[in-house]
Order: structure tokens, then sequence, then C-alpha cells
């Protein structure tokens, strides 16, 4: 291997280098006690350089065990939360590429989590204004912990129906407050009731869209329809009573005409 290639290359550099201040100390006649001394200084110098290496080292290894325990223990976490299955490793791997496939799946893992908590904080934005509008009760789920997939599909489904519903009844309110102001002209009627006044002054968005309010809706145009209807069948009785009385009056057809406009 390459690497066995350097560590042989590397203890011949040694050699070369012990040979060579062999020959200096030799050729400057250090004599055999000095040498030794200066080998031994050599060897501590070598040896310290070698020990601080395989420290450094040493700390990487273990620096890299400690975090593949750790995203272990938060993987078991996560998966726990998400309600996923147990993370498989390959056993064969190197240290080096579990702690890297162990630290990878913790970020995508911690990225659903996120993902899924700020759509779950959305969605129970969209569901607190639904049922202010609506007054309707707030869609039942556990805030408290990691919502999984089929919870917020319900939510979302459940959201969804309550802007449908929200449609409907706006467009119900619309029509039928147009309808109620027509009538309220017709009959010269001024509204008399909070209600009433609701309906016909308020702003359409700040209307509260309740079940309640949709029926009191209904009732009041079906009681000025009522009323409507009520007008025109006194009038009609009217009208007839007016035509007899000309007829027994013999009253002229020009001067009829001059009141029939009423």
């Amino acid at each position: 291997a390459p690497s066995e290639v350097l560590a042989a290359e590397a203890a011949s550099c040694l050699n070369r280098a012990m040979a060579a201040l062999r020959d200096i100390w030799e050729e400057i006649g250090i004599p055999e006690e000095q040498r030794l001394e200066r080998t031994d200084v050599v060897k501590k110098h070598i040896k310290s350089l070698l020990d601080m290496m395989v420290a450094e080292e040493e700390s990487l290894k273990e620096r890299l065990l400690k975090s593949i325990a750790l995203c272990r223990k938060e993987l078991d976490t996560l998966c726990r939360e998400l309600q996923l299955g147990p993370f498989e490793t390959e056993e064969e791997s190197t240290i080096l590429q579990m702690e890297k496939n162990l630290r990878t799946r913790v970020e995508v893992l911690q990225k659903q989590k996120r993902d899924r908590k700020q759509e779950l904080k959305a969605l129970q934005e969209q569901d607190r204004d639904l049922c202010d509008i609506l007054c309707t009760a707030l869609f039942s789920i556990d805030t408290g912990s990691v919502p999984s997939l089929e919870d917020l599909d319900r939510y979302r489904r459940h959201v969804a129906s309550l802007n449908t519903l929200k449609e409907q009844r706006r467009e119900e309110f619309v029509s039928n407050k147009r309808q109620i102001i027509l009538l309220m002209e017709e009959l010269d009627h001024t509204p008399d009731t909070s209600f009433e006044r609701d309906v016909v002054c308020e702003d359409e968005e700040a209307f509260c869209l309740s079940k309640d309010n949709i029926v009191a809706l209904q009732n009041l145009l079906q009681q000025l329809e009522a009323r409507r209807a009520l007008n025109e069948a006194v009038c009609t009785e009217l009208r007839a009573r007016i035509i007899a009385l000309w007829e027994r009056l013999q009253i002229p057809e020009e001067e009829r005409e001059s009141s029939a406009v009423h």
C-alpha cells in the first residue's frame, strides 16, 4: 500500500540522517561517550515528535468514537420522535465512514423534524384564524410532540375543509345580505337590532360566519320576505276594493288612470 511505502521511506530517511550524524561526529572527533549522549538526544526528539503525532491521531479516533456514540443516541431519539424504524449501520464500514453516515442521517432527520414542526405551526395559525371566523373548535392534536405524517395529512385536510366551508358561508352571507338590503329598502325598514346593523353596516370580512349567524341570517331574510308577501297581499286586496268602488261609483276612466300610478 502507498502508506506502507511512505512509512518505509520515513524509516530510511531516519537511518540516513543517523548515519550522516555518525559520519559528522566521527570527522569532528567526538568521543563515543558524547556520541551516545547526542544519539540519545536525537532519539528523545524523534520519540517526542512521534508520540505527539500518535497522541493526536488517538485523540481524533476518540473524537470520532464519541461522535458515533452521540449520533447513535440522537438517532434513537429522532427515530422515536418521528415514528421511524431504527437506523441500520454497515458493520463492516470504517470508523470514519460510520461517523459520516450517522452524522449525515442525524442532519436529515433533524431537518424532517424542523419541517414537520414548522408545518404544524403554520396549520395551527390557519386553524385559529378559521375557527375565529367560523366559531368552531380547534383541531385536536398533541402539540408537545413531533406530529406524524398521518397527523399532518389529517390536519391539512381539516384546514382545507374549513377553508371550503368559509367560502361557502361567505358566498351565502354576501348573497343573503344583498337580498336583505333590497328588501329593507323596499319595505322602508331601518335596521333596529344589533344583528341587523351588523349584517347591513359591518364590513363583510368582519362578520362572524358561525352556524348560528348563518341560520339567523336566513331567518331574517325569511321574515323580510314574509313581510313583503304580506304587504303584497294587502295591496292586492286594497286594489281590488278600489276597483270595486270605482265600478260602484262609476268613476270615469281618466280619473282612474290619474290614481292608477299609485
